[in-house]
Parts: structure tokens; sequence; C-alpha cells
């Protein structure tokens, strides 16, 4: 009977560390594979920050050129439909024709309504910066960057044949930049790097015959 007991004894005590030791094996495997999957984790949060935040920014991007596009389009319309009685002086450009003012406006009113322009960032009137020719160009400052919007009221299609006379008509080029986020968000897998432009220009042009 004692012999008995002791052989009980002897396998419990075996099994009690067999269990033991599987509990042991079983809780290190659970911590390296806890481990792993930190590890797995840490390996694709940046990639999975850098597609997210892609998506999102080239996304933005292309929304704001499809914005000027059609702020372009806006200031060519009312463009082509202002007199060109007071673009000339003397033979000589006017610095700053008054029709063109519509043109600044319905331009800038299309970025501010559509929220490429904060509200309040630049108010009007814009000064003439530049002029060549038939071509007026405005540079402003909303607040920091610079939007600049060159109306060519002389536009004339050069596929055109020459009977009957070439159309002429106005072309209003706007342009504005883009602020990338995807630049600061790439330094989380290439660190220091200085590949990728914060910032991009944007122009996006429409050209409308004259009606005037």
């Amino acid at each position: 009977m004692s012999r008995e007991l002791t052989s009980r004894s002897l396998m419990s005590a075996s099994m009690t560390a067999f269990l033991r030791r599987l509990f042991r094996t079983g809780e290190l495997l659970l911590r390296e594979t806890g481990g792993s999957a930190i590890l797995e984790f840490a390996v694709t949060l940046p990639l999975l920050a850098v597609f997210i935040v892609g998506i999102y920014d080239f996304s933005a991007a292309f929304d704001q050129k499809q914005k000027l596009a059609q702020a372009a389009q806006e200031g060519a319309i009312v463009a082509a439909a202002q007199p060109t009685s007071d673009l000339y002086s003397d033979l000589a450009p006017n610095p700053s024709p008054s029709s063109l003012q519509p043109v600044v406006t319905a331009v800038f009113n299309s970025l501010a309504g559509s929220g490429v322009l904060a509200t309040g960032a630049c108010t009007p009137p814009w000064p003439v910066s530049g002029t060549s020719a038939m071509t007026w160009t405005y540079t402003m400052a909303c607040p920091t960057d610079s939007l600049v919007i060159a109306v060519n009221r002389g536009w004339v299609c050069s596929a055109c044949s020459t009977a009957p006379p070439p159309a002429v008509g106005t072309t209003v080029t706007v342009t504005y930049p883009y602020h990338w986020r995807f630049n600061s968000v790439i330094q989380l897998l290439f660190p220091g790097s200085h590949t990728y432009a914060a910032v991009t220009t944007v122009t996006e042009s429409a050209t409308v015959p004259n009606q005037t």
C-alpha cells in the first residue's frame, strides 16, 4: 500500500512538473507571439500612415487643381465680356485697367468660396504687378502664399486659318501653391529625407473668345 502511494506521489509530482513546464512553454510562446506582433505593428504602422496620408494628400492636391481650373474658367468668362477700350492709352498699355478688376474679383471669389483661400486672407483692390503686351498680372499675398492671376486679353488662335480672321479671346491663368502633408510623414520611413518638395506650384488656365 505504501509502495502504491509512493508510486502515485511520484506520478503526481512528475505530472505537476510536466504541466508546469508546459505552462511555462506556453507563456514563452505567447510572449514571443506578442513580441512579434508588436514588432510587426511597429514596422507596418509607418507604412500605413504614409499610405493613408498619401491618399488624402494627393486627393486634396487634385481637388485644389480642379478648383483653380474652375476659378480660371469663371475669370475668363467675365473677362471676355469686358470692354477693351481702357486697355491702351496713347498706344501704351494702361497700367491698371478698370475692366480687369471684375476678372480678378471673380477669380478670388471662386477660390474663397471653394475653400482654397481662407476667409479674409486678402481683400481688394489688388494692383497690377506686371504688364506685358496684352497681359496684365496681379500678385496677391493671401496671407503668406502668393496668388498670381494673369489676364491675357489678346489671345489669338494660332491653329486657326487666316481666312476668315483668326479668333481672338482672353486667357486667364491662375497660380497658387499647394502645401504637401506627405512630405512630413515620409520622414517616418526615411528620416532626414528631402526628396519630396513640401510645396508644389499649381497652375491652371482657361480661354474664352472675346465678346466685345
